[in-house]
C-alpha cells in the first residue's frame, strides 16, 4: 500500500511506543489512516506525519492529551500561543512547588542529622530566633496519647499532617515548672516552617534566650532533665520567664527504636 506505513514503522520513525499508538487509537486521539479488515493491522499515512510531529513536540512539553486534541481539532496560531502560555504558567507553579519540597527535605535532613549528632545531656544557653507556631491549648497528662490532640490541632489550624514530622512539641506552664511539676502539659505545639505557612493560622513565638538540653528518650524520660535544668538556673540565679517547650526531634514517626528517639527541652529565661 503506497504512502501507508505500518504501526511498527511509525513507532520506529517517530520513536513512539507501539502500545502508545494503540492507546491513541483506542481513545480516538490519533486514528490510523487505514485498518486492514481481516488482519486489523493499523496503517498510517504521510499526511499524518505533521500531526505526529506536533503530538511528539507537545508531549515533550508535558502537554495533556486533551489539550493537544483540542488544538489538533482546531489549529490556530492564537490557540497554540494560549496553550503554550498556559503550560508555561503551570510549569512555573510546578517549579515553585518542587523548590518548596526541596527546601522541606533539606530542612528535615538538617534537623535529623543535627539531632543524631547531638551533645546529649549537655545544657546550653542559646538565643533562638522568632518562630511561627500553631498551638492547641489542651491539658494533657504525661503518658496520655497525644495523637488525637495533634490531629485536632491540624484540623483547627488547617495544617497538613504531613508537616508534623519532627516538629511537634508539648508545653509546660511556667508555674508548674517552678513547682517541679513536669507531668502536666498545657498545650500541643507544631513549629510551622515558612514553606507550610500559607493558609494556616499561626502564632508567633518571639525571639528569646533559652536554656536547652537534648536527651535520648521520649517525653516520659524528661523529668530528670528538667531537674537538671532547674538546678542550673538556680545556681546562676536565672529566672524562668515563660513556658517550657519539649520538642520530639526524632520520635516514633521516624523510628520504632526508642533508643534512637531524641527530645529537646527549651526553657526561656532571663538573667537578673
Amino acid at each position: 500500500m503506497e504512502d501507508l506505513f505500518t504501526i511498527g514503522q511509525i513507532a520506529k520513525l517517530f520513536d513512539i511506543n507501539i502500545r502508545t499508538l494503540r492507546y491513541y487509537d483506542e481513545i480516538n486521539f490519533l486514528k490510523p489512516e487505514y485498518i486492514e479488515p481481516d488482519s486489523k493491522y493499523r496503517y498510517y499515512s504521510i499526511k499524518q506525519f505533521e500531526h505526529l510531529n506536533t503530538i511528539k513536540y507537545l508531549r515533550e512539553l508535558n502537554m495533556p492529551l486533551f489539550k493537544i486534541k483540542e488544538f489538533l481539532d482546531n489549529r490556530e496560531v492564537d490557540g497554540l500561543v494560549t496553550m503554550l502560555k498556559g503550560q508555561q504558567d503551570e510549569l512555573t507553579h510546578k517549579k515553585y512547588e518542587l523548590e518548596r519540597i526541596e527546601r522541606k527535605i533539606h530542612n528535615r535532613l538538617s534537623q535529623i542529622q543535627d539531632a543524631m549528632k547531638s551533645d546529649f545531656n549537655e545544657i546550653k544557653e542559646q538565643v533562638i530566633s522568632e518562630r511561627k507556631i500553631a498551638v492547641l491549648k489542651k491539658s494533657i497528662s504525661l503518658g496520655e496519647d497525644i495523637e488525637y490532640p495533634i490531629a485536632e490541632l491540624g484540623s483547627t489550624h488547617l495544617l497538613n499532617s504531613a508537616i508534623f514530622l519532627g516538629k511537634v512539641a508539648l508545653s509546660i506552664e511556667k508555674d508548674n515548672l517552678e513547682m517541679g511539676k513536669f507531668d502536666e502539659f498545657s498545650s500541643v505545639i507544631v513549629i510551622v516552617e515558612e514553606e507550610d505557612q500559607s493558609g494556616t493560622s499561626c502564632s508567633e513565638l518571639a525571639k528569646g534566650t533559652y536554656l536547652t538540653l537534648r536527651f535520648q528518650g521520649t517525653h516520659k524520660d524528661a523529668k530528670k532533665y528538667y531537674k537538671k535544668l532547674l538546678k542550673y538556673l538556680k545556681e546562676r540565679n536565672y529566672k524562668i520567664c515563660g513556658n517550657a517547650i519539649e520538642i520530639a526531634l526524632i520520635d516514633e514517626g521516624m523510628t520504632n527504636d526508642i533508643s534512637q528517639h531524641v527530645t529537646e527541652i527549651q526553657i526561656p529565661y532571663k538573667k537578673d
